[in-house]
């Protein structure tokens, strides 16, 4: 069975730290690229991240730039989204999805996980 498991979401103070986990299991992560997501309390889905299979390769938003790393290590079939200088707008549930375009150049995702909540505020 196909699953991806986000975890490490919870509740930080405005320039705090978190490191999210998306975790693989019932195929190999390393075939996909992988992107990460989040949504807000009555806002659409916004795309944060997405790191290649290929090379590694990463982008990010403006809206994270700076502040966020993508990471992977396919020898643990995992996903990494650390996220630094936390602001209370970054908020939201966060979800990763695996990108049947391998370079991130387009947006082609199929399997999501179920998400982990972050909530930002002092």
């Amino acid at each position: 069975q196909v699953q991806l498991v986000e975890s490490g979401g919870g509740l930080v103070q405005p320039g705090g730290s978190l490191r999210l986990s998306c975790a693989a299991s019932g195929f190999t992560l390393d075939y996909y690229a992988i992107g990460w997501f989040r949504q807000a309390p009555g806002k659409e889905r916004e795309e944060i991240s997405c790191i290649s299979s290929s090379n590694g390769r990463t982008n990010y938003a403006d809206s994270v730039k700076g502040r966020f790393t993508i990471s992977r290590d396919n020898a643990k079939n995992t996903v990494y989204l650390q996220m630094n200088s936390l602001k209370p707008e970054d908020t939201a549930v966060y979800y990763c999805a695996t990108n049947r375009d391998r370079t991130c150049d387009y947006s082609e995702y199929d399997y999501w996980g179920q998400g982990t909540q972050v909530t930002v505020s002092s």
